[in-house]
């Protein structure tokens, strides 16, 4: 299985822009920046690959995390993840510092323990997890 995502360019580094496009379409020309990337806390300019980072492993994480809990015999209600991809500025530009998983969960008669274990399995063994595994991964996680 191979996913594709296009990027377009155009411009010097600060003062360019470029678009994004999925093979899905849920990206179709979908602008991005320095700006957008550095500038805009709002969001509004525009993505950036860190919040697409963070959208593919709160997914990646949240579905792993199903199929841990339904294959232990606890369907999961709801689950609700956020992820935080920390950027920083470090000798030689920017680097993804840090990624924290904040995760509300509904898993009905699971246990505390049993949902924390298989909620660190999940983090551990989803692929995004895997791919981005040079980068220190923590997970916060409460049922609710």
């Amino acid at each position: 299985m191979i996913r594709k995502s296009t990027a377009v360019w155009q411009g010097t580094g600060k003062e360019g822009s470029g678009t994004l496009t999925s093979t899905s379409g849920v990206l179709s020309n979908t602008p991005y920046s320095f700006a957008a990337r550095f500038e805009s806390e709002d969001g509004q300019a525009g993505t950036n690959p860190e919040e697409l980072i963070a959208a593919a492993h709160a997914g990646c994480f949240a579905m792993a995390l199903s199929f841990q809990l339904s294959g232990a015999g606890f369907p999961p209600d709801k689950l609700q993840t956020e992820a935080l991809v920390r950027v920083d500025a470090v000798e030689g530009g920017f680097a993804v510092t840090s990624i924290t998983l904040k995760l509300e969960a509904t898993v009905p008669n699971i246990s505390e323990e049993q949902f924390m274990e298989l909620a660190q399995s999940a983090k551990q063994n989803c692929p995004i997890s895997k791919a981005l595994s040079a980068v220190d991964i923590s997970l916060e996680a409460k049922l609710v």
